[in-house]
C-alpha cells in the first residue's frame, strides 16, 4: 500500500512529525536547501535585465535529491512541509521542481505549515494542504538575487583595492556601518566634567539618600554640547566645577533640613508582550548571558521537538522567526486557565489583554510562546539541558504573565529644602510593591527604594554629604543585544536574518567582540569607508530599509520581483562603475609620516599588507641583489661594473656568502671602492671559504605594526571563549574536525548518509599579536631572538629575518639514523607532530614517532621509538615491526624488506592518558568563515 511522503528540513523535526502522523506517512528531511545559484558563478541573468536565477542542486545534496524522488515516484501524496516562512517555501518550491517531473498527477504535490509542532496543529495542517505560495518563492528568490548582485559585482573590487578574499554584503556592510560610525563617535567624543551632590539624611530612625536638583526651585544644569540637531543639550541637576561644588557644599552643611512637599500616587506597571525574534535575542542576552546564534540554536531544538519522558517527542514552542505580537486564541484560553487555577481571579483580567504589533510586522506568524501552558518549566526541566530549560523558562514566563493584571506599586516622592544663604533643593524618590500581579509569574528584577514615614515641614538631620566628580561618557559600543535593537528599530533585516548578519560581520573578521560589545576591526573599518564612499546609495540605512518594505511588497502580491530588481539595478550600476575608478588603491597605498626609522633614522611610510597597515622604512630598496660571478669578473670587470651601476643605486654593499650567512661584507660608495671590494670577495670564493659574492643596494628593512589602527586583542574579555555553535540546517551541535588544511567545526552528520555537510572553517587570523623579544640571540647573527605567532602557534625566529632565516626548533637528543643531523619535532597542515631531519631536502629522513636516546638492550639499535596508543606509552625498538603501528605503503612503491633482524624488545613507560574533552582553537589564532552547504 501507497504511503504519503512528507518533507521537511531536518531530521529532528521529522522524528516529532513521524510520530504525530503514524504509519500511513513517511516523513523524510531535505537537510535545508537542495538548490542554490553556482558558486563559481554570478548565476543570475542581466543583458536582457530578467534576473532570472540559474539554480542548480547544492554540491552535497544530489543524495539526498535521489533518494526524495524515489519516495516521490512511490508515493500516494507528497506533501512539502519546511518552516513557514519565505525561506521555507522557497525550500518547498525547490523541491516541487525536483520531485514534479516524478509525479504523474502534479496535483498530489501540496504545501503544508505549521507554527507549532504539536498534533492538533500538525493533523490541522495537512487539512488545510494547499499549493506552493509563488509570492513568497518570488520575496525570497529576490532577497537572494539582491544579495548575490551585491557580492558577486562588489567584492572583486575589494580584492583589486584592498585585499583577496574580502566580501561585501548588502545588509551586512549596513550592519557593519553601523558599528563603525559608532566607533567614530566614541574616538571623536570630549567629555564634558560634572559634579553630583548626594546627602545622606535621617527622618526618625531610618536613613535614606536624596541627591541635588537645583537651587531656589531652579534646576541645576551643565552645558553638554549639541545634539545631531544642533539643539543645545544640557545636565540636569548637576554643577560644572569642583571650585562652584565646594562652595555649595559648604552652604549645606550650615543649612536647616526639612521636608518641602510629599506626593504619594498609585502606579501601575503593565505585562508587555509575548516573544517576537528581536525581543527574545535581547532579553536571553542581558538575562541569560546568550549570544544570537546560541538562541537561535536552543530555541530552534525547542521548536522541532524535545524528548519528555512517556509523552515521546514534543515541540514545546511555536515557530522562532516572527515579527508579530499576535497569538491564537485558543492559547489564550489556556493561558487565561492556567492563571485562574493557580494564582486566582484577581490577577486574570477581564477580557483577554491584546497586543499591537510594529506598524511594519509581517505578522505572519504568531508570537513565540510555549505550545502547551501545563507543560510548566518545572515540570519538564529533568528532560531538558539547562539551557533549554533557562530559554524555555523565560518564554513560558512572558507569555503567561503578559495574560495577567499589571503591578502596583505605590510610589513617593519627596522633595527636600536645605536653606542657608539660599534654598538648595533635593529630591528621593521610593517605591512599594502593592500587588505583585503579573510579577507573581515574570521575575521582578527591580529594586525598590523603601522610604520612612515622612509629611511636609519635618525637620531632618543631615548625617553627611558627599560630592562626586564624573565626566560625560560616549555612546557605548554595541553588544549583540542592541545592534539587534537598532537593526529591527532602522528596518534593516528581517527576524530570521538578525543571526546571519551578526554571525557573518564577525565571520569575515570586520569586527571582533572585547568584553561582549562589537570593534570594528582595522580592515572592517577600512572595507566600509570604501563601500559607503563609493556607494552611497546602496549601502544606505534608509535605502536597505525601504528596500525590505519593497519586499513584504512582493511577497504581499503587490510588487513584480522584476520591477523591484531594476529600480535596484538602476542606482547599482551607476554606482559600480564609478567605484572601479574612483575607489581608493588601499593595496598601493605609501604613504609618509611624520615617523622616523629606528634603525637609520629615516621618514617611515604607512603602507598596506596581507594583515593590514604597517609602517616600513623609506629607505627600503627593492632592487634584487646582483650575483658577480668569477669568471665573467675575471674577463670584463668593466662591463660588470656598468650593469652594477644602470642596476643599483650608491651606496652599495659587496658580500662574499655561504649559504645565507656572510663571509665578508663591506659597504661602498664608488666605483673605485666597489670594484676593490669585488676584488677581495672574490679571493674569499678562490681561497674556498666562500661560495659566492653578490652586491646588494643598501636598504634598511625595519617595519613595525600600525597597533593604534586595530583593537587591542590582549585586552580582557577580547574574543571570549566561543559557546557551543549549532548547524543551521539541522540543529545539532558542532564539532571539531581536522582536515587537510587545519580544524573546522562540522555537523556531526557530515559523514550521514545522506550527509548534513555544514561547515565552519577555522583558519589563520588577520590580525597578529605583536612579537615579544628575548634575551636570547641568534647563534647564526648574533641578533636579538622574538617571540612570534605564527600559523601552528608560538614559534622563535630572528629578528634579522629576512636576511637570517634562523628559527629555534624542537630538537631531539638523537641524531638522523640516515645522516647524522640533528632531528627536529615539525607539524603538518593538519596540525599533526612528526620528526624530521634538519638536513631537508638533502636527507628526507621522517618519523611519526618521537626517537628516544636509549640503546635497546636486546639488537643493540642505537635509539627507541615511543608509541603511544588507548594501553598507555611504550618505548618500542625500532625493528620490533610487530609492535610497531602498521604504515601502509606508498601506492607504486616497492615493499620494503627489513635490514635489521627482527627485534621483539617493548617496554611500557605509563598508562592511559586521562580523557580530555576536545577544545575549541584558541580565537585569537584563528578566524571563522562559514561556508554552508545546504
Amino acid at each position: 500500500m501507497a504511503k504519503s511522503l512528507v518533507i521537511v528540513e531536518s531530521p529532528a523535526k521529522a522524528k516529532t512529525i513521524n510520530k504525530y502522523l503514524g504509519n500511513d506517512y513517511v516523513v523524510e528531511a531535505s537537510i535545508g536547501h537542495i538548490m542554490d545559484l553556482p558558486k563559481n558563478d554570478i548565476g543570475v541573468e542581466l543583458k536582457k535585465r530578467t534576473f532570472e536565477p540559474t539554480l542548480i542542486v547544492s554540491p552535497g545534496k544530489e543524495k539526498v535529491v535521489d533518494r526524495l524522488k524515489k519516495l516521490a515516484a512511490k508515493a500516494d501524496m507528497v506533501y512539502l512541509a519546511p518552516d513557514p516562512d519565505r525561506e521555507g517555501e522557497a525550500i518547498a518550491a525547490h523541491l516541487f521542481m525536483q520531485l514534479a517531473p516524478m509525479v504523474k498527477d502534479k496535483s498530489k504535490i501540496k504545501r503544508v505549515t505549521f507554527n507549532e509542532i504539536t498534533q492538533k496543529a500538525v493533523k490541522a495542517a495537512f487539512l488545510k494542504a494547499r499549493d506552493v505560495n509563488e509570492d513568497l518563492v518570488d520575496a525570497q528568490q529576490t532577497r537572494r538575487v539582491l544579495d548575490r548582485l551585491v557580492g558577486y559585482q562588489v567584492s572583486p573590487l575589494l580584492w583589486d583595492k584592498v585585499r583577496r578574499g574580502l566580501s561585501a554584503g548588502r545588509v551586512q556592510t549596513v550592519a557593519l556601518r553601523l558599528i563603525v560610525e559608532r566607533e567614530s563617535e566614541i574616538n571623536a567624543f570630549n567629555p564634558v566634567e560634572y559634579w553630583n551632590i548626594t546627602s545622606k539624611l535621617q527622618a526618625g530612625k531610618q536613613d535614606f539618600v536624596a541627591k541635588f536638583t537645583g537651587i531656589d526651585g531652579e534646576t541645576s544644569r551643565v552645558s553638554n554640547g549639541v545634539d545631531k540637531e544642533g539643539k543645545e543639550q544640557f545636565l540636569s541637576g548637576a554643577l560644572a566645577n569642583e571650585k562652584i561644588t565646594e562652595e555649595v557644599i559648604a552652604q549645606m552643611r550650615k543649612a536647616q533640613w526639612s521636608v518641602a512637599s510629599v506626593e504619594r500616587k498609585e502606579r501601575k506597571r503593565n505585562p508587555t508582550a509575548p516573544y517576537t525574534t528581536s525581543k527574545l535575542q535581547q532579553d536571553a542576552s542581558s538575562r541569560l548571558g546568550f549570544n544570537v546564534r546560541r538562541t537561535m540554536g536552543v530555541a530552534q531544538r525547542l521548536y522541532e521537538g524535545v524528548e519528555i519522558g512517556k509523552d515521546g517527542t514534543v515541540g514545546l514552542i511555536t515557530y522562532m522567526r516572527t515579527d508579530s505580537t499576535r497569538v491564537s486564541a485558543d492559547s489564550i484560553t489556556e493561558a487565561r486557565d492556567y492563571v485562574q487555577k493557580k494564582h486566582g481571579a484577581k490577577y486574570l483580567p477581564a477580557s483577554a489583554n491584546d497586543y499591537k504589533g510594529k506598524k511594519d510586522a509581517q505578522d505572519a506568524h504568531e508570537a513565540i510562546r510555549p505550545t502547551r501552558v501545563d507543560y510548566t518549566p518545572d515540570s519538564i526541566k529533568a528532560h531538558l539541558s539547562e539551557e533549554q530549560y533557562r530559554l524555555y523558562k523565560m518564554i513560558w514566563q512572558k507569555f503567561v504573565s503578559s495574560q495577567m493584571v499589571p503591578a502596583v506599586f505605590d510610589q513617593t516622592t519627596v522633595e527636600i529644602a536645605a536653606k542657608s544663604d539660599r534654598t538648595y533643593n533635593f529630591r528621593v524618590s521610593g517605591s512599594i510593591l502593592k500587588f505583585d500581579g503579573y510579577l507573581a509569574v515574570w521575575d521582578n528584577a527591580s529594586e525598590d527604594t523603601i522610604l520612612p514615614e515622612m509629611k511636609d515641614g519635618q525637620s531632618l538631620d543631615m548625617l553627611s554629604v558627599d560630592s562626586e566628580q564624573k565626566f560625560t561618557e560616549p555612546p557605548p559600543r554595541y553588544n549583540e543585544a542592541s545592534l539587534v535593537k537598532v537593526l529591527e528599530e532602522q528596518g534593516i533585516g528581517r527576524p530570521s536574518t538578525y543571526a546571519s548578519i551578526i554571525n557573518t560581520i564577525q565571520d569575515r573578521d570586520y569586527v571582533k567582540k572585547i568584553q561582549g560589545k562589537f570593534v570594528p576591526t582595522e580592515i572592517g573599518t577600512v572595507v566600509t569607508g570604501l563601500l559607503v564612499k563609493n556607494f552611497p546609495y546602496i549601502f544606505d540605512a534608509q535605502y536597505t530599509a525601504k528596500l525590505e518594505g519593497e519586499l513584504d511588497a512582493v511577497e504581499d502580491g503587490e510588487e513584480k520581483w522584476t520591477d523591484l530588481l531594476n529600480g535596484f539595478y538602476d542606482h547599482f550600476e551607476k554606482e559600480l562603475l564609478y567605484a572601479g575608478t574612483h575607489m581608493e588603491d588601499i593595496k598601493r597605498m605609501e604613504q609618509v609620516t611624520d615617523q622616523t626609522c629606528d634603525k637609520c633614522g629615516s621618514a617611515l611610510i604607512l603602507k598596506w599588507g596581507k594583515f593590514g597597515s604597517f609602517y616600513a622604512c623609506s629607505a627600503f630598496s627593492k632592487a634584487k641583489p646582483m650575483t658577480v660571478a668569477m669568471g665573467p669578473w675575471k674577463k670584463d670587470p668593466k662591463a660588470l661594473l656598468k650593469k652594477i651601476n644602470d642596476t643599483l643605486n650608491f651606496p652599495v654593499e659587496v658580500k662574499a656568502m655561504t649559504e645565507e650567512m656572510p663571509d665578508f661584507s663591506k659597504e661602498v660608495a664608488d666605483n673605485k671602492a666597489l670594484q676593490s671590494a669585488i676584488n677581495d670577495a672574490q679571493a674569499k670564493v678562490a681561497e674556498g671559504t666562500s661560495k659566492k659574492v653578490i652586491v646588494e643596494a643598501v636598504s634598511c628593512d625595519f617595519t613595525k605594526e600600525n597597533f593604534a589602527a586595530k583593537p587591542d586583542l590582549s585586552a580582557p574579555g577580547a574574543d571570549d571563549v566561543p559557546e557551543e555553535e549549532f548547524c543551521d540546517n539541522c540543529g545539532r551541535v558542532m564539532v571539531l574536525r581536522n582536515g587537510p588544511w587545519g580544524p573546522f567545526m562540522a555537523c556531526p552528520g557530515y559523514n550521514d548518509d545522506p550527509p548534513c555537510k555544514t561547515i565552519r572553517k577555522l583558519t589563520q587570523k588577520v590580525q597578529t599579536k605583536p612579537p615579544v623579544q628575548l634575551e636570547e640571540s641568534c647563534p647564526k647573527c648574533g641578533k636579538p631572538l622574538l617571540q612570534r605567532d605564527g600559523q601552528y602557534g608560538e614559534f622563535i625566529a630572528c629578528s634579522g629575518y629576512p636576511k637570517c632565516k634562523y628559527v629555534k626548533q624542537d630538537l631531539l637528543d638523537v641524531k638522523c639514523p640516515k645522516d647524522g643531523g640533528d632531528l627536529a619535532a615539525r607539524k603538518t597542515k593538519r596540525g599533526d607532530v612528526f620528526y624530521g631531519c634538519t638536513n631537508y631536502p638533502k636527507c628526507d629522513y621522517a618519523s611519526n614517532l618521537k626517537l628516544i636516546n636509549e640503546t635497546c638492550p636486546k639488537c643493540d639499535s642505537a635509539y627507541l621509538l615511543e608509541v603511544v596508543n588507548d594501553k598507555g606509552t611504550s618505548y618500542v625498538c625500532p625493528n620490533n615491526h610487530a609492535a610497531l603501528p602498521k604504515r601502509r605503503p606508498k601506492k607504486g612503491a616497492p615493499v620494503e624488506e627489513p635490514t635489521h633482524a627482527p627485534c621483539t624488545y617493548e617496554r611500557k613507560v605509563a598508562g592511559p592518558a586521562p580523557t580530555v574533552p576536545l577544545a575549541v582553537p584558541d580565537p585569537e589564532k584563528t578566524r571563522a568563515v562559514v561556508e554552508t552547504y545546504a
